[in-house]
């Protein structure tokens, strides 16, 4: 059974809303900047393109594990929805390591460049995703029976979902919120704010993070703040798409032994061998150890990190917002 490609039909619906949220963005208070959106674009577009020319060998993949399943499960309404579960358990899997494994974050960081928060950021998407290997997070799907077109149905599926909830202009669903991924929570994923840093990793489904303790609830009292840790300040999808590897190069050049260059290369955003930088782990303890209990915004938090060009110290204010991730992601 072969299905269509659901991404490519939506893309006409992608940009209609996508228009219609930047027509009505100051009615409704939203921060639009027509370079980031442009950028945002880019990235969708050659994400879309790169995926187009990889795609022959991407199902030769899945088609090769699949000749070596464990059981033939067809096409059965049960099996349709066993396959959604376990694709959306997937994606959170491989969500969760692209947040606290380099390697897959150097990929990743890309969704998380712009400083705002609406529905063109669903579209800054990676160029270098298919080659660090981030489908591998899907083959056990294929392995176990799970026909190929049906994963890359609900892939789909689970992409198209992600679009709507970048956004600011939706508040919170009620008990939508207890079930689903929703705009609320997926703020909470792009924020920079202490308390937000690396959760809510869920696709369509939050359940996942509430079971595996990821899930961090909006608080009204701190605002989420977008960005990396410290900005990019550029529009070029060049430097988005390559800026990360760029940096994991210099310090591999740099790395005094085998298990510095694992490190550098695997390990946590933000490990440095001399403990310049600053991983989540490491922002979260000094927030804490800094007296701000859960409930206050982090208004003077600060924290200092080398620049990334130069070596300079360089201090990102919490309250300030955009440099907040640079913290936990020190280039």
């Amino acid at each position: 059974m072969e299905f269509p490609n659901v991404v490519a039909w939506a893309i006409p619906g992608f940009l209609g809303l996508l228009a219609a949220e930047a027509l009505t963005a100051r009615r409704l208070r939203l921060r639009f900047e027509l370079r980031d959106t442009f950028a945002s674009l880019s990235m969708g577009v050659g994400n879309f393109a790169i995926g187009l020319t990889v795609a022959g060998l991407y199902v030769v993949a899945f088609q090769a594990v699949h000749s070596v399943r464990l059981f033939d499960l067809g096409y059965t309404p049960a099996v349709f929805v066993a396959c959604f579960l376990l694709e959306d358990l997937a994606y959170y899997g491989f969500h969760r390591i692209s947040h606290e494994s380099r390697w897959f974050w150097a990929s990743h960081v890309v969704h998380h460049s712009s400083r705002l928060y609406n529905l063109s950021t669903a579209l800054r998407q990676t160029w270098t995703g298919r080659i660090s290997l981030t489908w591998v997070f899907w083959l056990p799907l294929a392995w176990v029976g799970f026909p190929p077109p049906m994963i890359f149905l609900f892939t789909g599926i689970s992409l198209i979902y992600q679009f709507w909830i970048h956004t600011e202009s939706i508040d919170r669903l009620g008990p939508l919120e207890w079930v689903l991924n929703t705009p609320s929570h997926h703020r909470v994923h792009h924020a920079t704010n202490p308390r937000y840093l690396d959760a809510n990793y869920g696709g369509v489904l939050i359940v996942w993070d509430r079971l595996f303790g990821s899930f961090v609830r909006e608080e009204a009292d701190d605002r989420p703040r977008y960005g990396i840790v410290k900005n990019l300040d550029t529009y070029n999808p060049l430097r988005i798409a390559f800026h990360e590897w760029a940096a994991i190069a210099r310090d591999l050049a740099a790395a005094g032994s085998w298990r510095d260059a694992l490190a550098y290369l695997f390990g946590p955003p933000g490990w440095s061998r001399d403990g310049s930088r600053s991983t989540t782990a490491m922002i979260q303890e000094r927030w804490h150890a800094a007296g701000e209990p859960r409930g206050v915004a982090a208004a003077h938090f600060a924290v200092r990190e080398p620049d990334a060009r130069t070596g300079a110290a360089a201090t990102a204010d919490v309250a300030s917002g955009p440099g907040m991730r640079q913290a936990a992601r020190a280039l």
